[in-house]
C-alpha cells in the first residue's frame, strides 16, 4: 500500500556530513507524522528525530545542533541533513511515517522504510 524507500546511506569521514531521502509511494491519501530512527550493532532502535505534517521538529538531544530534519509534502518525501558526523553514529537509520492509503479509512496507519547504512569512520 504505502512504500518508504530511502537513498543518501554510504560512508563518511568523522567530521563530514550526508544527506538522507525517504520517498513515499503507493496509495497515498494523506501523510501524518513522520520521523528518523537509527539502530547500531547490538544497540536498541533509537528516536532520532520527528516532524510533523505542518513541519514542527523534536530532535534527540545527542543530535541537537548538528541534524535538521525537514520534509516536502508536495513530494511525500523527507530528508535528514546530518553535520559533524560522529564515529559513534554509524547505524542503520530508518525513516518512519503514519499514513492514510485511501480517502475512506477511518484511522492512521505506521510504515517503516527497509533502512540504511550510515558509516562514520576514516
Amino acid at each position: 500500500q504505502v512504500q518508504l524507500v530511502e537513498s543518501g546511506g554510504g560512508l563518511v569521514q568523522p567530521g563530514g556530513s550526508l544527506r538522507l531521502s525517504c520517498a513515499a509511494s503507493g496509495s497515498i491519501f494523506s501523510i501524518n507524522d513522520m520521523g528518523w530512527y537509527r539502530q547500531a550493532p547490538e544497540k536498541q532502535r533509537e528516536l532520532v528525530a520527528t516532524i510533523t505534517s505542518g513541519g514542527s521538529a523534536i530532535y534527540a538531544d545527542s543530535v541537537k545542533g548538528r541534524f535538521a530534519i525537514s520534509r516536502d509534502n508536495a513530494k511525500n518525501t523527507l530528508y535528514l541533513q546530518m553535520n559533524s558526523l560522529k564515529p559513534e553514529e554509524t547505524a542503520v537509520y530508518y525513516c518512519n511515517a503514519d499514513a492514510k492509503p485511501s480517502a475512506v479509512l477511518k484511522r492512521w496507519f505506521n510504515f517503516w522504510s527497509q533502512g540504511t547504512q550510515v558509516t562514520v569512520s576514516s
